[in-house]
């Protein structure tokens, strides 16, 4: 098999393949354009969107052509696939917004140098389509009953599914289409749900371009799907009480984004370090021979090294030192502040972790202390009605609040 399949396979990238064996052989034959798609439906990409964009970087490794897709056009319609819903519209001038920030964050990790990866925006092809045009050109090429009997399909058939959603295969396939005649692009690759979608796309390709011997080699294209990635409790990975951990650091900090890596199940551990950096697979077996803990910091570092860059996750394990060692640079832990003034009076805890948006609303730190989980500086809070003074202050004239074990926040007076 091509070594840059045994790779994928090797870390975890590998459900289904259209044919892997023809797909082995091309890519024996010299560099693979590909392409793997996201749709901008929000301001930012989360880490759940980020499995084939590693995949994408280890495939670019092999010499292979990677194109990132962003859906300025197929976003206007949202997928269907993996929704129990229909995702809510949202404007163009919004879509085109996200399409910006979100070829940001993919061109920091990627490295788009117009050669071995580069960025595409289906909204070129697809805002201006007549729509009878494509309908009978394209439209003519897909059986309905076929499309029902996708498993995407037909779970939302039970609760409804809107005529909008239902061209959105069209609209991915036609995309396989374009890149396929724009810039030779011969393989697509995407999660699991994707595989009817990706599989229609190949069919679509093989019916119009497709015929003679000499044609069906030259625009013979390949579909491969990577697992749902989920946590070893069977929830999606990358979710957290606050929601999704998003790339943007605005929307989840880059502390936060690092403590997610650092404290994973103990079984995930491998399989993230497999699909979430770029260490060998020699390494990371090392690495989790030793000290489960020590894996989960240098697997968190490596994952926020590679999102947020060397200086940030520098910046993210000495803030968690100083909240949990003692060592560290506390500089680096999630910092609000408080006015001196308040402190000096004498402040009640509640009101305390209120100023410092800390543990959520006041009845919840309440129920914090009653469960013996509200620390401050170290010392457990045991009375809901209990004063914080200067006196109570570290060596720097600063407060520690911690809530359980994972969670912590400084406190500097202004």
């Amino acid at each position: 098999m091509n070594k840059a399949l045994e790779a994928l396979k090797a870390r975890g990238f590998f459900a289904q393949c259209t044919d892997e064996q023809g797909l082995s052989d091309l890519m024996d034959k010299g560099p693979v354009a590909f392409y793997v798609g996201c749709d901008p439906t929000g301001p930012s990409l989360h880490i759940g969107h980020m499995v084939p964009f590693f995949a994408l970087r280890h495939l670019r490794a092999h010499g292979h052509i990677g194109v990132a897709l962003i859906g300025g056009g197929t976003a206007r319609i949202g997928d269907p696939s993996g929704k129990t819903e229909m995702r809510k519209m949202i404007s163009y001038e919004q879509i085109d917004r996200n399409v910006e920030t979100i070829a940001a964050q993919l061109d920091a990790f990627i490295g788009f140098d117009g050669k071995t990866a580069f960025a595409a925006n289906n909204k070129d092809w697809l805002a201006g389509l007549n729509y009878i045009d494509f309908l009978r050109d394209i439209g003519s090429c897909f059986s309905v009953n076929k499309m029902l009997s996708f498993e995407a399909y037909r779970q939302r058939l039970e609760r409804g599914l809107s005529f909008i959603e239902f061209n959105y295969q069209l609209l991915q396939s036609y995309d396989f289409l374009c890149l396929h005649q724009k810039h030779g692009v011969r393989l697509q690759i995407g999660g699991d749900d994707q595989w009817g979608n990706i599989t229609a796309g190949v069919d679509l390709i093989r019916r119009k371009l497709g015929g003679t011997e000499e044609l069906n080699a030259r625009h013979t294209v390949f579909g491969l799907t990577f697992p749902l990635i989920t946590r070893s409790d069977g929830k999606k990975m990358g979710k957290t009480e606050k929601g999704a951990v998003f790339l943007d650091k605005n929307l989840t900090s880059v502390y936060d984004f690092f403590q997610y890596w650092r404290n994973v199940a103990d079984p995930d551990v491998r399989k993230f370090f497999l699909l979430f950096t770029f260490l060998s697979v020699e390494e990371i077996d090392e690495i989790c021979a030793g000290d489960i803990n020590a894996a989960k910091e240098r697997l968190a570092y490596e994952v926020t090294k590679e999102i947020h860059g060397k200086e940030a996750a520098d910046g993210a394990l000495a803030g968690a030192k100083a909240a949990f060692g003692g060592a560290g640079d506390k500089s680096q832990m999630p910092t609000a502040e408080v006015s001196r003034a308040k402190i000096e009076a004498g402040i009640g805890v509640i009101d305390l972790c209120a100023e410092a948006r800390f543990g959520g609303s006041k009845s919840d730190i309440r129920r914090l202390i009653q469960g013996g989980g509200l620390a401050v500086n170290g010392n457990v809070v045991s009375d809901v009605k209990a004063t914080v003074t200067l006196a109570d202050a570290d060596d720097s004239g600063e407060f520690v609040l911690r809530a359980g074990k994972k969670k912590f926040v400084r406190v500097v007076l202004v």
